[in-house]
């Protein structure tokens, strides 16, 4: 009997003790559900499941889901007519210019990981300047210039600069809301864009080293040897002073200069694109021009299905200016009404996924202020939300990964912060 208990517990005991057992469960379970999901049926079958929950449990009849809908597509209505056409299609073209034609050495020499510092982030971030684009239309550029061996740490301070150190926004924003919202935001978006490439450089510095230095990774043209450094330059700077003049916008009788240059912006356009016709007769070839033509289509089929996903969620939960949508205004504007850590943090983020069309955030500000929103996380807003939206969040994740996006996203949400309380603490009365 003795003998039948200690054998019986023996067996008990090692048993007990077999500890690898459970992660081996886990690790079977995570590869069935890898085997699962690397079929494609199954991920339809997951797709169409989810669509169908959602038709059933969704109350789709309620009128504040009804109203989210119908901005979801008003939002992608309005983004296709107002941004695709003359802002993305442009914008795909140089893009694609960039990854055919671009010698990469000289993308490398300035803005790659071993470039001058003072060099490499000057010219990242200088860009906004000249660039008056939002967060989407950026993104084409930015995937052309990183894919051709930009260093991260620049490629990402162009991404942050292009479309938050907008002239005209700058100088709308002094107008409209006051020279202290008009100072601060242009000092922050210009510290923010080096700081922000700086720190990304610093915390991924060894793979970008790694990605620049795989020369296998960059399948560029060289064509060295029929370009020079003169028709390249007049080639790129043709199609930037295209999409800048296509995009023009009138500041309203603030800068007369400007309204003139807009109300010629066609003209001005039309003699571009002659200039811009006689330098692809001279310079290129049929070849050169058909490569060119695909790398652009390419950059348009991996960007527009995740721009265009996004447009439709972030109309769906927060919708166009002024209208309503999943999440009443009045939510926000209650949730940041003091210049509180939590008010500032909540500005942030939800300026990180809002979208925001050029100029657009000015008007939205000025009717967020008059609602008593205070001037801390009113910055917090105008420093995370021109150079973040949810589309372009999906776009840039698909390019620089998850845990880069996620660290970029992090950066931007927390500098805006700390700059929003500042702010908020040196001008706590909302400027008339």
């Amino acid at each position: 009997m003795s003998t039948s208990r200690s054998t019986t517990a023996g067996p008990a005991v090692a048993t007990t003790g077999t500890a690898p057992d459970l992660g081996d469960t886990r690790h079977g379970v995570a590869a069935v559900l890898r085997r699962f999901w690397d079929t494609r049926q199954n991920r339809v079958l997951v797709a169409m499941v989810a669509v169908f929950a959602a038709a059933a449990f969704v109350p789709w009849e309620a009128a504040r889901v009804s109203s989210a809908v119908n901005e979801s597509v008003l939002m992608l209505g309005e983004y296709a007519r107002q941004h695709v056409l003359l802002c993305l299609v442009p914008a795909f073209f140089i893009a694609g210019a960039i990854t055919v034609f671009l010698n990469q050495q000289s993308v490398i020499a300035y803005l790659g990981p071993d470039a001058p510092p003072l060099v490499a982030y000057s010219v990242a971030s200088v860009s906004g300047t000249i660039l008056a684009v939002c967060s989407c239309t950026v993104l084409p550029l930015f995937k052309g210039i990183y894919r051709k061996g930009a260093g991260l740490g620049p490629a990402v301070s162009f991404l942050y600069s292009g479309p938050a150190i907008n002239i005209l926004a700058i100088i709308l924003t002094a107008r409209v809301l006051g020279p202290r919202f008009g100072i601060a935001r242009a000092v922050g978006a210009i510290v923010f864009a080096a700081l922000i490439g700086g720190l990304m450089h610093l915390l991924f510095r060894n793979e970008d080293r790694n990605r620049v230095t795989n020369r296998a990774m960059f399948q560029a043209v060289d064509t060295s040897g029929q370009r020079g450094m003169r028709q390249m330059s007049t080639f790129l700077g043709v199609m930037v002073a295209i999409l800048v003049f296509l995009n023009w916008a009138p500041s309203g009788g603030a800068v007369a200069w400007w309204d003139a240059l807009y109300r010629w912006k066609y003209a001005i356009v039309a003699a571009l694109a002659i200039v811009l016709a006689v330098a692809l007769v001279r310079w290129f070839s049929r070849s050169d021009i058909r490569d060119w033509s695909a790398a652009s289509r390419d950059l348009a089929v991996q960007t527009l299905p995740l721009l265009f996903a996004g447009v439709l969620v972030a109309g769906f939960l927060l919708g166009r200016p002024g209208h309503a949508a999943l999440i009443p205004e009045r939510w926000i504007v209650a949730a940041v009404g003091t210049n509180s850590l939590a008010s500032n943090l909540f500005a942030s983020v939800a300026g990180a996924l809002m979208y925001f069309a050029t100029l657009t955030e000015v008007p939205i500000m000025q009717g967020l202020l008059g609602a008593g929103m205070n001037s801390g996380p009113a910055l917090a807003l105008l420093l995370a939300g021109p150079s973040l939206s949810l589309p372009s969040l999906l776009v840039i994740g698909g390019e620089l990964g998850v845990r880069k996006t996620v660290t970029y996203v992090a950066l931007v949400v927390v500098l805006s912060t700390l700059a929003g309380l500042a702010f908020g603490a040196l001008t706590p009365a909302v400027p008339q």
